[in-house]
């Protein structure tokens, strides 16, 4: 197998969620073009079946699954019917998750318990899900999708620290359970400009930000779907149990404080 021959994912079928928008569809789109069967799942259908029909419409195959991910059925449901689809599946990528700023003394238990179960408790069943089709396939790859702030120590990002931290040890600790059959990787991300970042930043604070970051740029999510291709693909078979930081060097938060 030639070098470039290593990045692609032909015959191979993968699950990601939260692939409606941002870093997700950039990852769906990416699987899709080096040659994978992409079941995008995310909670607006409206969203997915764009994304779907944007790589029918480039001659790959996808189809679009309405799921929240914080709901059991329906993480057994998008794998049922990405499996019933197209016969097989050999990849996850744990996108779906998410969290903002808190104040520890305001945030009830409750809550902080359900940031938990969406970034953390939800990736680990669909690893649970997934990897009985990954044995039948004789091969699974998982990436899940961490953040920078697990390793960043910052004031006021308790709740979306410790649930991506949370999920990155759980990476670890699965990459061990599964190998050699299942490799599972992650991806911690730096400030990537998605519409959603986008739609609360001024230029002030992105100047700062900027600044703040050594490669005096923030990331796109093209950036994190060439990682997260990287890690799917034979180029990275001698990889498990990592974290890959994308993130334009940064070693602490680049946000304004």
């Amino acid at each position: 197998m030639s070098l470039i021959d290593r990045f692609t994912l032909k015959d191979q079928v993968a699950l990601v969620t939260g692939a409606g928008k941002g870093i997700g569809k950039a990852i769906a789109l990416a699987y899709a073009e080096a040659g994978a069967k992409v079941a995008c799942a995310a909670r607006t259908l409206a969203d997915v079946e764009a994304v779907a029909e944007q790589i029918r419409a480039s001659g790959g195959q996808a189809i679009a699954i309405s799921c929240d991910v914080n709901d059991a059925s329906q993480r057994e449901a998008a794998v049922q019917t990405t499996v019933q689809t197209f016969g097989k599946l050999t990849h996850l990528v744990n996108n779906a998750g998410g969290g903002g700023p808190n104040n520890p003394l305001k945030l009830s238990w409750e809550e902080f318990d359900r940031s938990m179960h969406f970034n953390v408790t939800s990736a680990y069943h669909l690893i649970q899900l997934c990897v009985p089709h990954m044995f039948e396939a004789g091969q699974g790859n998982v990436v899940n999708i961490t953040s920078g702030a697990a390793r960043y120590i910052q004031r006021g990002f308790s709740r979306y620290a410790s649930a991506k931290a949370a999920l990155t040890q759980l990476g670890f600790m699965l990459a061990q359970d599964f190998a050699p059959t299942i490799r599972i990787n992650a991806i911690a991300p730096g400030p990537i400009m998605t519409d959603a970042l986008q739609g609360v930043m001024s230029d002030e604070i992105r100047q700062i930000m900027e600044t703040n970051t050594p490669l005096k740029c923030l990331g796109e999510v093209e950036d994190i779907a060439a990682a997260a291709l990287y890690l799917a693909t034979p180029a990275s078979k001698w990889v498990t149990g990592k974290v890959i930081e994308v993130d334009g060097g940064a070693e602490s938060s680049v946000f304004p404080t």
